[in-house]
């Protein structure tokens, strides 16, 4: 009996064993359909700096400690002839690019803000009404990426994993986050200056995550101003830069006797805590925010690919106010080099080195100022647009005895008013022909081209095709107004601005690292739409549908 009863246990237990090794196999074999896609990197991490001229990254790099710029340049893959493809070179066209690998004649953002030529209304590039603010009780969250007509390396990342992978966007700026998260992101978010909070939109959710809310609960941005900017080292050190008290050249903070290091933040922001945007402190409450993201929502922890979108903004509102040649400006780039250092060994800790990759790249450079060139003998000058559009409107009064002809002239466009044209019955080629000939007269105007006649414009090929790449027929303007080098139409005779086709807006930093890419650097012309085809090519998954760009071949391992 003692035989029988030792016999059915070891039956049962066998039983069991078999039944769990069943599960087991089971298991393993779930397990491998979720990961039996091609080799790919646990995290994709997007960096773009806003404004970073390619020099940048030489200018300061004796300065540069050895974690943060350097080990891109060191262990990574360098482009180092990267130009944008189109004009106007600004914020939203920029970002839209990189991870679209389009132009704005495809993927509709033609500028920060651009005319409907059917309405003569003015659009923002992310505005959109139909949506609310989550996060505060301002209006700086009705945006969403409704007005990008493409998808962009994000959303195919998305559609290649059944939406499994998670995608974030995070930037000061709404455009510089909203853009590259594309269309289907699991959300971007954007810094309000009202609350001084991380805030989204409806468009994505209808209440932020309650680690945005403990991540806002820290109240970072007063505690960054109460800091001060400090110089980093001895102001006599900062060897790049002018002096710092060229006050003719550099913008002030508003309370500020002089444009001048130290800046003490703790007692000019006075409650406005949207001035962080213009301190290297914007770009440190930036990356804080990027790691609570990867923290909280487990990116790189999943079955399948993440990718986080990052801008980096404060360096853009530090070169408007300061240019090219402030010590704020090396002192920004000086600090950034730190931040980014901490990132990388955030994510060597969190994701594990070899596991992520990094791509670091620029939305637009950005122009010497006109008086710091000219007074070192190099021709520039500041184009005043308001004064063009003025004299052109009353040209055109005196000729067709109505007011108002054009609307505008930003991105470098004239916008005719169709709307006025039309209802007056006047013949918009003449119109067109007038507005170039009294703007061929104007000193700082090198040419001014009729976007429906590039092809015969008597001007270089590679400003036909930038114009060609830029001008979308139902959001840019009927002419292009190119101005000769070292000019540009400024808000202000101090700092600077970008826009332009010259290679100090449009040449950009473009580094890869980490899985997937070699080592080593590359001289021939590389574009900016090349970078969304790099990444999907990186990732084995489609390029975005209105990509024009070509993979970089070069880089891949």
């Amino acid at each position: 009996m003692k035989i029988k009863y030792l016999l059915l246990i070891l039956l049962a237990f066998t039983v069991c064993n078999l039944s769990a090794q069943t599960k087991r196999k089971k298991a393993a074999v779930s397990a491998a359909a979720v990961n039996s896609g091609p080799p790919r990197p646990k995290l994709v991490v997007g960096i773009v700096v806003d404004q970073m001229r390619w020099d940048y990254l030489y200018r300061y790099y004796d300065r540069y400690q050895s974690n943060g710029f350097k080990r891109l340049l060191n262990e990574g893959f360098t482009c180092e002839n990267t130009q944008i493809d189109y004009i106007p070179t600004v914020t939203a066209a920029g970002h839209t690019c990189i991870y679209t690998g389009s132009v704005p004649s495809i993927h509709g953002i033609a500028g920060n803000d651009f005319i409907i030529q059917a309405t003569g209304k003015s659009m923002y590039c992310t505005g959109d009404t139909t949506v609310k603010t989550v996060g505060s009780t301002s209006t700086a969250g009705e945006m969403s990426p409704r007005n990008l007509l493409t998808t962009t390396v994000t959303d195919e990342l998305k559609l290649a994993t059944n939406f499994r992978s998670k995608v974030i966007g995070i930037a000061l700026k709404d455009r510089g986050g909203i853009l590259p998260a594309g269309h289907a992101a699991n959300a971007a978010y954007w810094f309000d200056d009202k609350s001084g909070n991380w805030i989204t939109s409806t468009y994505y959710m209808s209440d932020l995550p309650q680690w945005v809310k403990d991540f806002n609960s820290r109240n970072l941005p007063e505690k960054y101003l109460k800091l001060d900017w400090n110089p980093l080292y001895p102001i006599n050190t900062y060897v790049q830069s002018s002096p710092d008290n060229s006050s003719k050249y550099e913008g002030k903070f508003r309370g500020a006797d002089s444009p001048t290091l130290p800046v003490k933040t703790s007692v000019l922001y006075k409650g406005n805590l949207g001035m962080i945007r213009s301190t290297p402190y914007g770009n440190t409450l930036t990356l804080d925010f990027a790691e609570s993201a990867i923290n909280a929502e487990q990116m790189s922890q999943h079955a399948v690919t993440d990718f986080l979108a990052v801008s980096l903004s404060s360096t853009d509102y530090v070169g408007h106010q300061f240019g090219v040649n402030a010590v704020e400006t090396e002192d920004t780039y000086l600090r950034l080099d730190r931040d980014l250092a901490n990132f990388f060994a955030y994510l060597d800790a969190k994701v594990g080195k070899g596991n992520y990759t990094v791509f670091l790249t620029a939305d637009h450079g950005a122009a010497h100022n006109p008086a710091f060139l000219t007074d070192h003998n190099i021709p520039a000058g500041d184009w005043s647009e308001r004064a063009a559009l003025t004299g052109m409107n009353k040209m055109l009064e005196a000729n067709y005895k109505v007011k108002n002809l054009v609307i505008g002239l930003g991105n470098y466009q004239v916008n005719l008013n169709y709307a006025v044209i039309n209802k007056e019955k006047l013949n918009a080629d003449a119109i067109k022909y007038d507005c170039i000939k009294y703007l061929q007269q104007q000193p700082a105007i090198a040419y001014a081209i009729d976007m429906q006649q590039v092809q015969t414009a008597s001007i270089p090929e590679e400003l036909k095709a930038r114009i060609i790449n830029g001008y979308n027929a139902e959001r840019s303007g009927a002419i292009q107004i190119i101005l000769k080098p070292g000019w540009f139409a400024g808000f202000a005779p101090t700092g600077t601005t970008h826009g332009t086709w010259n290679p100090y807006d449009s040449h950009i930093p473009l580094v890869f690292m980490g899985w997937g890419v070699k080592h080593g650097s590359l001289t021939r012309e590389t574009h900016m739409t090349d970078i969304a085809p790099t990444v999907a090519a990186l990732l084995h998954i489609q390029a975005p549908n209105g990509n024009i760009g070509k993979p970089i071949g070069e880089m891949l391992k």
